[in-house]
């Protein structure tokens, strides 16, 4: 499935996001309540200064003459300060109480959102970029939550600033009030005619954001490549595209929406020249007096901006619930491997495992693995061989269900694996891969993860099995050395060897073994040849092998070619077929062997 693609129309079904939202906000409703309550209060304080000056101008005109006035105009700016002080100190607690339900709502999603991503195969990661994954299973979650949480803070703010503000122009003269209707106008106008546009940019943004991403880490991952190609540039030249296309998005939605500003602030002018024209008249004709007047222009430029805010607030308001539209499409992904409903659990593997007619392909009608037969017993070894491409790893990521075949079976003790609980099925599995991931951390952490209740006495001998002992011994801090992101601190043969007694640790009865020495020296092959060998101890194991001397002791040596397997025996067997597979592979490797000792 590709993330990019799956985008459903509900981003302004507000009730189907009510209802989908809900239970991520239940658990914080009471201070998301209480924070939406003090948004009235805080909005309605905006009006207070445009009441004031209605009394303070009266009484300033008054106290020329009467000095009762004169003493109460001084007490206006003291109420003035009063209302500030109250009003700020209720901003304050609004944005705390907002902040704080936001970012608890992200929290929820990311982490609901982050064990579905856990769920899925591997099929996911290898159709969408890291980049991509991070912005549909973590960016959007903040989008949605903080995003949504300031955006309706500040629009019930507004609301009620608006309502305070027209309450005072109501209050002055309802006749000069309907001048103020002419602005609201101009606030709902971005309504109606801006949320595809807010939508199609989200959508978009979101792609070349998380395509910017990726780059990002691929920058990080890949340093040494980029400074050994000298591809700085090139690099360089990626990202900057990526930053333009962004530039590009926002400017197609100015383009679109950016007028509504213009328009909104004529509306406006209209508005006030109404007023304006209107009051001269009223205050000529004695129906209004001079603070009046003043009152009512002050309510009215302070209506202006409220308004003009509510559109622009409404505009954010609906970028959070495109995001929250793709969050929710997240969550109705399921994952193609998983349970079936009647799944059973096996503790250990007792008899064989068998593969019966097994096609497989990663893209469809482009079969990767043809009609594939084989079984091995408990406690026998098989090697997977053949040119490269022809389907050995594929084989060995199959029997943990990595990824599910399109027809045949695998069974284990006669067991469908699609019919075995996913947990219980890769626990008895240790797989070593060719390139190791380890995860950041100490040396300690890595190899537990093979076993979390290990005693230190069981540490300490996968330790002296794996070969380690003399190399943690030399480091200052031993097993609690850090060994940075992806093991980079580590050579080859030492993350191997790491990745081995992480295996160890697990002691799964079948150990899967995928070209683990390939990318090696001789002298760091030698070594972890020596460790994967108490490794496998006891145990039925599959290795695919590329160094063919490495395999002469297993008890079946499967060759596949093409997604077939054209020969199978051992090693004695296979080399005496003239013109066989295997012999031809064996016989190019002696040579290649024979041909580097000369030139040596």
């Amino acid at each position: 499935m590709k993330l990019e693609e799956i985008t459903r129309d509900r981003s302004f079904d507000y009730k189907y996001m009510y209802q989908r939202m809900f239970p991520f906000v239940k658990p914080f409703l009471f201070r998301g309540i209480l924070g939406v309550l003090i948004a009235i209060p805080v909005g309605l304080l905006d009006s207070v200064t445009a009441f004031c000056i209605k009394p303070f101008l009266d009484l300033l005109q008054a106290g020329k003459t009467d000095p009762a006035a004169r003493q109460l105009v001084f007490l206006v700016p003291y109420a003035i300060i009063l209302f500030a002080f109250i009003q700020g100190l209720l901003k304050y607690l609004n944005s705390y109480l907002n902040d704080w339900v936001g970012y608890k709502m992200a929290i929820g999603l990311k982490n609901h959102l982050f064990k579905k991503l856990l769920t899925f195969e591997s099929a996911l990661y290898d159709k969408n970029s890291s980049g991509l994954v991070m912005s549909r299973f973590l960016g959007d979650a903040d989008g949605a939550c903080s995003g949504l949480i300031i955006n309706l803070k500040n629009l019930i703010s507004n609301i009620t600033s608006s309502i305070g503000l027209i309450a005072v122009l109501l209050y002055i003269s309802w006749k000069l009030s309907f001048f103020a209707l002419i602005m609201m106008v101009g606030a709902f106008l971005p309504i109606s005619l801006i949320r595809k546009h807010v939508k199609y940019v989200s959508n978009e943004g979101m792609k070349v954001g998380s395509k910017l991403s990726t780059y990002v880490y691929e920058t990080f991952g890949g340093n040494r490549i980029i400074t050994a190609f000298n591809l700085q540039d090139y690099q360089h030249k990626k990202v900057i595209q990526k930053l333009f296309e962004s530039f590009n998005l926002q400017m197609r939605l100015t383009k679109r929406v950016g007028w509504l500003s213009p328009l909104m602030y004529l509306i406006a002018s209209f508005g006030i020249a109404g007023v304006m024209w209107q009051s001269t008249h009223m205050f000529y004709e004695g129906a209004l007096t001079f603070g009046s007047i003043g009152s009512f222009m002050a309510a009215l430029l302070l209506l202006y901006k409220p308004i003009k805010s509510v559109g622009n607030t409404f505009t954010g308001m609906q970028g959070s619930f495109v995001a929250m539209s793709r969050v929710m499409d997240v969550f109705d992904l399921e994952p193609t491997i998983k349970d079936s409903p009647n799944a059973v659990k096996v503790n250990t593997i007792k008899d064989s495992i068998k593969f019966e007619n097994v096609w497989f392909e990663y893209d469809e009608k482009a079969p990767v693995l043809k009609d594939v037969s084989f079984d091995i017993k408990m406690g026998e070894s098989l090697a997977l061989v053949g040119n490269s491409g022809g389907g050995k790893t594929t084989i060995a990521n199959l029997i943990p269900r990595f990824y599910d075949i399109k027809s045949g079976s695998i069974k284990i003790d006669g067991i469908d694996v699609r019919e075995i609980a996913l947990a219980s099925l890769r626990q008895n599995i240790a797989v070593v891969f060719q390139d190791n991931f380890l995860f950041t951390g100490t040396i300690r952490e890595s190899i537990i993860l093979g076993n979390f209740n290990a005693s230190e006495s069981e540490i300490q001998k996968v330790l002296k099995d794996a070969y380690l002992e003399k190399f943690i011994a030399e480091l200052p801090d031993g097993l609690d050395t850090e060994i940075g992101e992806r093991g980079v601190r580590l050579s080859g043969g030492q993350k191997q060897r790491v990745a081995i007694a992480r295996a160890m640790l697990k002691n799964a009865p079948l150990v899967i073994l995928d070209e683990a020495t390939s990318a090696l020296d001789n002298k760091s092959e030698a070594i972890v040849q020596m460790a994967m060998d108490k490794l496998i101890e006891n145990k039925t194991v599959i290795v695919i092998a590329h160094r063919l001397s490495t395999i002469k002791n297993v008890n079946k040596i499967a060759v596949i070619n093409e997604g077939q397997i054209v020969e199978m025996g051992r090693h004695d067997e296979l080399v005496s077929i003239s013109n066989g597979a295997y012999k031809t592979l064996y016989d190019m490797q002696f040579k290649e062997k024979e041909t580097s000792a000369v030139s040596g």
